[in-house]
């Protein structure tokens, strides 16, 4: 069969069954065999990088590899800051790029594509001749899911109509990870460290996601107080002694419990800047992290005890230990505790500063949070906003959740959020500012449209570039090159297919937040704030 035949059978038989990508002169006939051979389903968009930030979307909710296609040239340099925000995030993602032809050295598209690759931090993995195809696609997708991060194997546009032997792949290229078991000395010595402490609290970050009840028994076991990081948001939410999110996105009860703590245990948590506050907020702790991941422990700083292992069997190990040691409780998470933490409402730490033409921001995002089903994907832009939106909106699950600002760039959401929407049946909320929705290509919208989406865009428009915005403010300056006179959301919603809607006061977001369940496309809802009012946490 034809190359491009072969190439579109390979994929299937490795599992691929979604490709986001955008057509071109050397994939465009792998693309249409992938649909019409193989039967997988292709979502075309309108830029290259939101190709590979759906697939990083699909993924992050699906739990599967995410795979995007694009052509050559400047379709594959399109993608660099979206492969940068894959590595950071180390999503596994197969990106099938076309290069040109070897011997085609005029044409207009030719560049160097490994050196466009390589500084991004993705994997680069060339297709060397038809006859290798179905090895080096294996490769590529082994060291995408291996190494968690993209990887762009690179075909030649002249392959496409080669004839080829095809062979269905044999054998097993890659396994899920399992449980790395801990070692017995680094148990007792981790053991001895928590039975010690008299303020224990129990961290979980993404890595621990999958380990919620062997968490919270330990806890419980140990009167620890329990929080997570912002990745691993909500894992313990409707626990009595759950402090929310640990570290400068932390409210002022979550503050001081963990000011007053003594030791910290880490289960799948990275201890980065953001969780540490700059790691003050370990200082004079004990810290005892637990990591499947060997890298990641002692990556930022060092720590009291490490255990290489599942969280779910550490935490586990754990518990039996001190039960066999009739270690006592420490009691730090009280009844007292458990009453302020049920007392804390978000609605009484500020007051609400809405008008009739503009929303205080806070009292918006909890009453969307409210509103929408609460079983949904959840994803943020980048923007001013978002610091509050960290720490307001809710997840079930944090696999729910799916961050895009890793490489610091607005833009990012709309992306992700289609991906994110073809991976499962619930509905995706994608949180933005103005100006992020704006960056990250408007005319995507009508890609989730046309795809069919569940997806609802609220876009929190303080018509300015907020961080910019309040920087001017701070030094007296006036802030007009920050602020722009965009077009009405709404009505540029309605002319891409979806639906739009304007709120410009609390009656206008109860009316549109009423109709919602009734949505039969995209929604888009545009909600005025003050530049001037938008605060941000401290």
């Amino acid at each position: 069969m034809k190359f491009h035949e072969a190439l579109a059978r390979t994929l299937k038989a490795h599992g691929v069954q979604k490709i986001f990508g955008l057509m071109g002169d050397a994939n465009l006939y792998a693309v249409d065999s992938f649909v019409r051979d193989a039967g997988g389903q292709f979502f075309p968009v309108v830029n290259e990088a939101t190709c590979v930030l759906a697939a990083n979307g699909y993924a992050r909710i699906s739990g599967e590899l995410g795979v995007a296609s694009v052509t050559h040239g400047p379709a594959l340099t399109n993608t660099v800051t979206a492969l940068v925000e894959g590595v950071r995030e180390r999503t596994p993602i197969l990106v099938l790029a076309g290069d040109t032809a070897v011997v085609d050295k005029e044409n207009i598209q030719s560049i160097s594509q490994r050196d466009i690759v390589m500084p991004t931090g993705a994997g680069f993995e060339q297709l060397r001749t038809p006859e290798t195809l179905g090895e080096d696609v294996a490769v590529a997708i082994h060291r995408a899911h291996t190494e968690r991060r993209p990887v762009v194997l690179n075909i030649p546009v002249d392959f496409q109509w080669l004839d080829v032997d095809y062979e269905e792949p044999q054998g097993v290229w890659w396994v899920r990870p399992s449980a790395a078991t801990p070692g017995a000395d680094d148990l007792d010595v981790a053991a001895g460290i928590v039975a010690s402490a008299k303020r224990p609290i129990v961290l979980a970050g993404r890595g621990g996601g999958q380990a919620r009840e062997a968490l919270v028994r330990l806890a419980e076991r140990i009167g620890a107080p329990l929080a997570t990081t912002l990745r691993g948001r909500d894992l313990f939410r409707g626990e009595p002694h759950d402090l929310h999110i640990f570290g400068t996105l932390s409210h002022e009860i979550a503050s001081e419990v963990i000011a007053d703590s003594d030791c910290v245990i880490a289960f799948g948590a990275g201890l980065n800047k953001w969780t540490t506050a700059d790691h003050t907020l370990l200082k004079g702790k004990a810290v005892v992290q637990i990591d499947s991941d060997l890298e990641a422990i002692g990556r930022f700083e060092g720590v009291t005890a490490g255990v290489h292992g599942d969280s779910g069997a550490v935490a586990t190990a754990l518990a039996d230990l001190l039960d066999e040691a009739e270690v006592p409780s420490s009691g730090y998470a009280s009844e007292a505790l458990a009453k302020r933490l049920a007392e804390f409402r978000v609605e009484d730490t500020f007051v609400d500063q809405s008008t009739d033409e503009t929303v205080d921001m806070r009292t918006a995002i909890l009453k969307i949070d409210a509103a929408f089903p609460q079983d949904r994907s959840l994803v943020f832009d980048g923007g001013r906003f978002v610091m509050h939106s960290y720490h307001l909106f809710h997840v079930k699950h944090p696999n729910d959740y799916v961050h895009t600002v890793n490489f610091g760039s607005i833009g990012l959401g709309l992306g992700n959020a289609i991906g994110a929407a073809q991976a499962s049946d619930r509905p995706t909320l994608l949180v933005a500012g103005d100006g992020g929705f704006m960056l990250g290509n408007v005319g995507e919208l009508n890609s989730a449209v046309r795809h069919g989406a569940d997806l609802v865009v609220v876009i929190l428009n303080d018509g300015a570039y907020g961080a910019e915005h309040v920087q001017f403010r701070a030094k007296g300056m006036d802030p007009t090159p920050s602020m722009f006179d965009w077009p009405e959301f709404a009505d540029v919603a309605e002319s891409l297919g979806a639906r739009g809607y304007t709120v410009r006061n609390l009656k206008e977001l109860d009316e549109v937040l009423a109709e919602l369940p009734n949505r039969d496309r995209p929604v888009l809802i545009d909600v005025k704030l003050d530049p001037d009012k938008v605060t941000i946490p401290h």
